[in-house]
């Protein structure tokens, strides 16, 4: 069942939700509910509504991480979101526990990503190669705790496991991420990745809105995380 605590931001055109790690956002062949569907069935009691909820999902994120994903209610929202996204005007921000640190405190990383249907993985070059795709991001360490490091991360591009693939490739794999390096799993199966914020003009007022999701609930590394970032800030 959909969780309303979850909701972050909603009006008539929009809805950002906080999704917990392990949850689906759209149906795929495991059979498992998805977010998108629960959403549909929450909104259509709640508003009394007598045939289809629409609802446009704007952008995925993968089933293991949690965070912001946003959704469109209505047919003209969505085809404005879908140009944010298609000439990248939508800015999503990213937090990353690695088991190592970057060489350096900030930087960019530019890599080629192919991704390999067969394991579900993505794999990164240096160079262009055949049937590549550029990938951009920007990152800058944030935290510590005795054992891994708060990056927040930028995504430039949105290509398959970018943030995970490009990440593993500098010797900074996700907590939890066996996939793409990690040492061990996390005990509810989730990978520590967060999308933080996401950034974007809303389709009819034109205003510029930030959303921001907190970290998970119940995890003491990822509010010590957030803790600790708010500390720096002060």
């Amino acid at each position: 069942m959909f969780d309303p605590e979850t909701i972050l931001y909603e009006d008539n055109h929009l809805l950002v939700v906080n999704k917990r790690a392990r949850q689906l956002v759209q149906p795929d062949p495991s059979g498992d509910t998805a977010l998108e569907e629960e959403i549909k069935a929450y909104l259509k009691i709640r508003d009394q509504k007598p045939g289809n909820v629409f609802l446009g999902v704007v952008h995925r994120i993968d089933r293991p991480i949690s965070g912001a994903v946003l959704f469109a209610k209505t047919g003209k929202a969505l085809v404005r979101m879908n140009e944010e996204v298609k000439n990248r005007e939508i800015k999503k921000i990213y937090w990353a526990l690695t088991e190592n640190r970057p060489q350096q405190e900030s930087g960019e990383l530019v890599h080629h990503l192919v991704r390999d249907g067969k394991t579900n993985r993505s794999r990164v070059f240096d160079r262009p190669t055949e049937a590549s795709k550029e990938a951009r991001l920007r990152y800058r360490v944030l935290a510590q705790s005795a054992h891994y490091y708060l990056l927040e991360v930028d995504l430039e591009t949105g290509r398959h496991h970018q943030i995970r693939a490009q990440l593993s490739k500098i010797g900074c794999p996700i907590r939890g991420d066996l996939k793409y390096g990690a040492r061990r799993s996390n005990r509810d199966g989730s990978i520590s990745l967060h999308a933080r914020s996401i950034e974007f003009i809303h389709p009819v007022r034109k205003e510029r809105m930030v959303i921001t999701a907190p970290v998970p609930e119940g995890d003491n590394l990822w509010q010590f995380a957030e803790n600790a970032v708010s500390r720096n800030n002060q």
